[in-house]
């Protein structure tokens, strides 16, 4: 067993001084180490507001409204339940009011690019192939044509193209303002042909609506399987939140809420609500896409 043990022991070692010498390898790994770039928070929040047509509001803007809404969160709380933990908490869970506003609206627009990116690309490629024109001509071309949630990403790109008749930099203006995959996949087969040349590009391009109408059509059908498993989940914020009130009309049910057994059977019941909403969120999350070539 010690002789095995040493024989694997040595055939490691030749392996790292073999692949050290003549690949470059560092470290005690059997193979080389690739450095995955992690994007920043800062990067992910500027995606998410761009994605929700939000790319010029500022990170102040969204605190400010954050702690308006925890304070009217707090107050009705403390106008509910009569103490100042209770107002607290209700103010926290009132502060992912304008978190989900923003996250719904993003939803509903990444829904709204699924569903016209196919159409888009196929006309990008009929204005390519058949009709004659250019690459950045008919790309602005579809886009300002294109749903209005398009119009001003595209509009700064035809202004970026206009001053400087450069389509790299054009593309990156476009893919800056809509953070969207789809846009990332088409904006570098273009440029890529641009560059390149070939005849392949509309080959790609009507593999990429393939693809494109094919998950559009698959998230749509999830989507309406859980309609109502989604209303059951804003149903769950009533119901409590309609009990309590009622509790306050029925007997000395004020004074209950604000003795320590009460305000204890409040912060459990608002816990066990944020969880279980957390909870099913997470489950019904449909996995998305990543954007392509960004840093």
């Amino acid at each position: 067993m010690i002789a095995i043990l040493v024989a694997v022991g040595a055939a490691y070692g030749t392996h790292l001084l073999y692949t050290a010498l003549t690949l470059g390898w560092n470290g005690a790994r059997p193979g080389p180490h690739f450095v995955v770039p992690i994007r920043s928070a800062r990067h992910e929040l500027r995606d998410h507001l761009a994605q929700s047509g939000l790319g010029t509001t500022r990170p102040v803007e969204i605190l400010a409204a954050l702690t308006i809404a925890w304070f009217l969160g707090a107050v009705v709380c403390f106008a509910l339940f009569g103490t100042a933990v209770a107002a607290a908490v209700g103010g926290t869970m009132a502060a992912t009011t304008p978190i989900a506003a923003i996250r719904q609206r993003r939803q509903k627009r990444l829904a709204i690019a699924r569903g016209s990116w196919p159409r888009m690309i196929e006309e990008l490629r009929l204005l390519t192939a058949s009709a004659g024109r250019s690459l950045p001509q008919a790309l602005l071309e579809v886009g300002l044509g294109g749903p209005p949630e398009f119009r001003d990403a595209f509009a700064s790109a035809q202004r970026e193209w206009t001053l400087t008749t450069d389509f790299p930099r054009t593309l990156l203006v476009l893919r800056d303002a809509m953070a969207d995959p789809t846009c990332d996949a088409i904006c570098e087969t273009l440029l890529i042909a641009h560059e390149v040349g070939g005849s392949g590009v509309e080959h790609r391009l009507a593999e990429l609506a393939m693809d494109r109408r094919e998950d559009a059509k698959y998230r749509n059908d999830v989507n309406a399987r859980q309609s109502g498993v989604r209303f059951a989940r804003r149903f769950v914020l009533l119901v409590p939140l309609g009990m309590a009130a009622a509790g306050l009309s029925v007997g000395t049910g004020r004074s209950a809420y604000q003795s320590p057994l009460g305000q204890a059977a409040v912060l459990t019941a608002l816990a066990m609500i944020a969880v279980c909403w957390i909870w099913a969120g997470r489950m019904l999350q449909l996995p998305g896409e990543e954007r392509v070539f960004v840093q």
